[in-house]
């Protein structure tokens, strides 16, 4: 069962670019989009962003039609978390704006809390 209201937020441009990933991967019903952390990263936590199936102690919510998943204990870390899609000539890519983290690495893609 989705829960409705989501600790993060997807911007248009990411939401386009996730439903066009969706649909190349031609993923069944049961999968979705994954949303957490992990250890490591110059920052000492990576974001993870990715396909998966929901699994034991996960959030699932649903956002314009995708099926995102979150860690319950990941929530902490990511609350407020915007997630945006760039395409430009310095900057492709998912970007992570996060109001939880005391520092970020350079790429973008690790952070401190």
């Amino acid at each position: 069962m989705a829960t409705t209201t989501l600790p993060i937020n997807f911007t248009p441009g990411a939401l386009k670019e996730l439903k066009s990933l969706l649909q190349e991967q031609q993923l069944d019903s049961s999968q979705g989009i994954r949303v957490g952390v992990e250890g490591g990263g110059c920052s000492g936590m990576n974001y993870v962003l990715g396909f998966d199936q929901k699994k034991d102690g996960d959030d699932e919510f649903e956002i314009d039609g995708i099926r995102v998943f979150l860690n319950k204990a990941h929530a902490l870390y990511l609350s407020g978390m915007e997630i945006d899609y760039r395409e430009g000539l310095d900057n492709r890519g998912f970007t992570f704006n996060n109001p939880n983290a005391s520092s970020t690495c350079g790429c973008g893609s690790s952070f401190a809390v």
